[in-house]
């Protein structure tokens, strides 16, 4: 092994111990995320962000949120989001950005007219303050990143740090659910999301983070494995991961993560040589045995109730006739509100007060696209616009990011189950805008 490889086991040694530490001592989790972001920013200062770090540390910081949600680490909920989008802003001081990235400061002038219906609402209080910060934090945090990201120079192995520091804080993750659930069978009942084997916290977020997970340690796995030992250990952070985000019983997140897996294979099969396909065709065998595998042992810990959920059935065998948890009710009434006011929207925010009046109760929304029609009318539509074809249009200029249709995929399936409740869909949205290239020293060495 070589030094990279020992440093890659002791820091996720490190990882192990951080999550045991935590475990039995539950408030050092504030500790932890306030170390994150004060030791990220000297870190970005230190080095003059000369090699992009600030990406590294809103990569790590970004796979840690789950972890520290779970555990109580959050200094509150749009904690991650806030660091993120400081480190964007040190980073255009340090490093600049792109003159042509136009586009999203279009996006930044479509967001204003909501937030100005919300203000100017005659009964606006405490709650429905807290509500703009809420839906707000998410679209600016995914601006200054796109900002941050468009067009910028990243080599290939950069982004390869930046794809493991992603993993690092989710083995805390995975050593945490595991000290908190060791039995999943003792604890699996039925097909609802289980929040026992989320430890304790909202199952979507957990799957999502996980899914992000089974796409990292594959990656490593197949990418950045060079030694038996770094394979097998990659091997076994992507089975165990997959299975663990399987178990939460919210769909959401494996599906997106599986949905990864399959794009950069894709991709990396498209762009490789004729003997790179051969060994990619080999991977795909190995990857599908490997996913009966995971896919089995999960039917048998849960008694068959994981093939039922995914069936759309209840315990009992029944098809569900509401195949999104509830969502479709959610995103009707935001449909409903978009037809009513077309062109301003109700105001960011103001989507779940009129829901508590359409629906009897009040439900956040868990869809950005419905969301964003409801509460921004047609600059909703202008807003979805720019995200959706900017990033295509920049791979057409530059295709060399491998990664690019899984980071794309993962922020639209993200935000139809999860809206922007994480930084996760925002930051990974924004690696899809990077201009990636090989090292030309590298090339000429393979």
């Amino acid at each position: 092994m070589n030094k990279s490889e020992i440093n890659y086991i002791n820091l996720a040694l490190f990882h192990v111990g951080i999550a045991v530490i935590i475990f039995f001592i539950p408030f050092l989790s504030k500790i932890y995320a306030l170390a994150i972001a004060v030791f990220g920013f000297y870190y970005v200062i230190k080095n003059n962000n000369k090699n992009n770090e600030v990406l590294y540390v809103a990569a790590y910081i970004v796979g840690a949120e789950v972890f520290l949600r779970m555990t109580g680490g959050n200094l509150n909920n749009e904690y991650v989001k806030v660091v993120v989008s400081f480190l964007m802003l040190l980073g255009f001081v340090l490093s600049g950005f792109s003159k042509s990235s136009f586009a999203y400061w279009f996006y930044f002038l479509f967001l204003i007219p909501a937030v100005l219906i919300t203000m100017s609402n005659q009964e606006i209080n405490l709650e429905i303050r807290k509500a703009i910060t809420f839906n707000i934090s998410g679209p600016i945090c995914l601006g200054l990143c796109a900002l941050y990201c468009y067009q910028r120079r990243l080599l290939y192995v950069q982004l390869q740090n930046v794809v493991v520091l992603f993993g690092l804080p989710i083995i805390a993750t995975l050593v945490y659910l595991l000290l908190y659930n060791p039995s999943v069978r003792d604890v699996v009942t039925g097909t609802q999301s289980n929040f026992a084997t989320s430890g304790g916290f909202g199952p979507n977020q957990v799957s999502t983070i996980l899914g992000l997970g089974m796409f990292v340690f594959f990656c490593q796995f197949v990418f950045m494995s060079k030694s038996v030992i770094i394979m097998g250990l990659n091997a076994f952070l992507f089975v165990f991961t997959s299975y663990r985000a399987i178990v939460t019983f919210s769909r959401g997140g494996v599906i997106t993560g599986f949905a990864m897996i399959v794009l950069v294979l894709l991709a990396s099969y498209l762009f490789s040589n004729s003997s790179g396909k051969r060994k990619l065709k080999w991977i795909i065998v190995l990857s599908g045995i490997m996913a009966l595998g995971i896919w089995s042992y999960s039917v048998v810990q849960t008694s068959g109730l994981i093939s039922k959920r995914y069936a759309n059935q209840d315990a009992a065998g029944r098809v569900k006739e509401d195949r999104l948890g509830g969502r479709e009710q959610v995103m009707n009434t935001e449909l409903e509100l978009f037809k009513e006011n077309p062109i301003l929207g109700v105001g960011i925010g103001l989507g779940k007060s009129y829901r508590e009046q359409m629906l009897g109760q009040e439900v956040a929304s868990h869809n950005e696209i419905t969301r964003l029609l409801s509460e921004h009318g047609m600059f909703g539509v202008f807003i979805l616009i720019i995200l959706l074809i900017t990033p295509l249009i920049l791979f057409l200029i530059n295709y060399q990011n491998v990664y690019f249709f899984s980071f794309y995929i993962f922020w639209l399936l993200t935000i139809n189950h999860a809206a922007m409740r994480t930084a996760a869909p925002a930051f990974l949205y924004a690696l899809a805008l990077l201009h990636v290239q090989f090292d030309p020293i590298q090339k000429v060495k393979e």
